[in-house]
């Protein structure tokens, strides 16, 4: 990687943590504060500021990794710090895309219409389909947290072999062992993101269908309502393709064991897999009236057109 290349790789890094940072640490104490004075909180807002929370994590050490590859290429090799950062990252990273997936689910289940018995079933029963999601969604990114101490015990023992040249029919067998449980793992983690793919698909259809049948019943173009549900689709087209992207950057990254590409190629993945984790949660601070309105009330008051504690207030 030459020196021009690391500092544009380094600074996109910083960049996409300051940007995730503030939306996301904006997320949790927007969130947080109501939740302290009410005493209570909404399913989604309880997603959402898990989600944050996660993801704060998750930019630290997406960050901590960039900085260690690009600044301390010697601690490259230090097998303890790899393995930290990669534990770290895998629970934080399957905690949040699990996350993910629950609010997607909780939002088709909301606001999607369907026929079909099976979604009405899951309609009925929303708080309970998504709590379970949530708890099996934690034990999952434990249990795939410890699969990947189990494949770093493998990959130790490879090493050894490698270094000493003695290579049995045991180690390849070890190896084959080995990537069998990297691409299941891979495999795996793509269950919930499938998931979350499906219902923002669905949620699409839906809220196209009603915006149809809108205009067909000769709604105005411009009625609030029609207004909505267009705006509704233009945020669930923008997660959707995020999502697509990260899917993308997630299958690069994972993959990174058999493609062996350059230090360049992995750190742009990494790049990449920050990308999401920021841009997605500006798009839920817009989509969500009570954080976009606190964030208007926020510009406005560093602008001096509105004093703390007013109680004027502005439509999200």
């Amino acid at each position: 990687m030459s020196g021009l290349t690391k500092w544009v790789v380094l600074f996109l890094s910083v960049t996409q943590f300051v940007l995730g940072m503030l939306v996301n640490g904006f997320i949790v104490l927007v969130n947080g504060s109501s939740w302290v004075k009410s005493k209570k909180i909404s399913l989604s807002d309880f997603i959402i500021t898990n989600l944050a929370l996660s993801r704060i994590v998750q930019l630290w050490i997406l960050l901590l990794d960039c900085v260690k590859e690009i600044l301390f290429f010697k601690l490259h090799n230090d097998w303890v710090l790899v393995q930290v950062i990669d534990i770290f990252w895998t629970f934080t990273n399957h905690l949040s895309i699990w996350l993910a997936t629950c609010l997607g689910v909780f939002y088709c289940l909301k606001i999607a219409s369907f026929s079909h018995p099976t979604f009405l079933w899951l309609k009925w029963r929303v708080a309970r389909v998504v709590v379970w999601m949530m708890l099996g969604g934690l034990l999952l990114s434990c249990g795939d947290t410890m699969s990947l101490i189990h494949e770093f015990k493998i990959y130790y023992v490879l090493q050894g072999a490698d270094d000493s040249g003695n290579v049995t029919e045991h180690f390849r067998e070890l190896k084959n062992k080995y990537e069998v449980i990297h691409v299941l793992g891979t495999l795996w983690n793509l269950l919930p993101l499938i998931v979350c793919l499906a219902s923002y698909i669905l949620l699409i259809l839906s809220l196209g269908k009603h915006t149809r049948q809108m205009q067909q019943n000769r709604t105005s173009p411009s009625d609030p309502s029609t207004e909505a549900h267009k705006r509704a689709i233009k945020m669930v087209l923008s997660f959707l393709f995020l999502l697509l992207f990260y899917i993308l950057a997630y299958l690069l990254t994972s993959s990174h064991y058999f493609l062996r590409g350059t230090l360049t190629t992995k750190m742009i993945t990494e790049v990449s897999a920050m990308f999401y984790p920021a841009c997605h949660s500006c798009i839920l601070i817009l989509g969500n009236s009570k954080l976009k309105q606190t964030f208007v009330e926020l510009l406005w008051c560093k602008s001096g057109h509105l004093k703390p504690g007013s109680k004027e207030r502005f439509s999200p």
